[in-house]
């Protein structure tokens, strides 16, 4: 089995370092690039086409979520993982309006990490647990409001249940044994799912469950 290759893009060399060997000591796991910069970043993933890019958002030049846009623009679909220090609901929305596939902060446990480079490698969505509470502050809320009421209509309550699932960051293998259903369904629900409520992946169909109170924060 091939290993995961991983491009670390972060300003500070030792922390890049101590990164890289933290997820190194993982056998599936290599790094396979460095950036210290935006701009060094874009190269090296046009260049390795890594497998998930491990980004922080303070760098200088072209910061993360710059780097996150350029890939947006350009229909770049590299799996980029946010790891940073900002807990703040505005870049953690920032980053998810934008398309990222997770977002980590630097002060969790390496097991965090580690699930989170694996989620994201299977197609899937991963937020820092510690994270998901903002998602459901009152200002967010309450702009959507209306706009759940009429999408939550045209979901079916089997679609309900599987966006309750994704949620919970299951696959939809999971999803399928959960429900006594076929992936190919559970795949075919997730499609409809996106298209009704207007999202683009997993991640924003879970961060959209949240903020419509589909499910209970635990």
């Amino acid at each position: 089995m091939d290993k995961i290759s991983v491009l670390l893009a972060d300003d500070h060399s030792m922390v890049r370092e101590g990164i890289k060997q933290l997820l190194e000591l993982e056998n599936d796991i290599k790094v396979t690039g460095e950036a210290g910069d935006g701009e060094k970043c874009l190269e090296l993933i046009e260049e390795l086409h890594p497998d998930v890019v491990l980004l922080d958002i303070n760098m200088p030049g072209m910061n993360g979520l710059d780097v996150l846009g350029k890939l947006h623009e350009t229909g770049n679909k590299q799996k980029v993982l946010i790891l940073t220090i900002h807990n703040e609901i505005e870049y953690l929305m920032r980053a998810i309006e934008i398309g990222v596939a997770g977002y980590v902060l630097k002060d969790s446990e390496s097991s965090v990490l580690k699930s989170a480079i694996y989620a994201v490698h299977n197609g899937e969505s991963y937020i820092d647990a510690s994270l998901t509470p903002l998602l459901k502050e009152k200002k967010y809320v309450k702009e959507l409001r209306q706009e759940a009421r009429s999408k939550e209509k045209t979901l079916s309550a089997r679609e309900v249940e599987v966006l309750c699932f994704l949620a919970e960051g299951l696959y939809n293998k999971e999803i399928a044994v959960q429900l006594k259903i076929s992936e190919k369904t559970v795949k075919n629900h997730v499609s409809n799912i996106f298209k009704k409520i207007g999202v683009a992946d997993r991640t924003q169909a879970a961060v959209y469950a949240i903020k419509h109170n589909f499910v209970e924060l635990k």
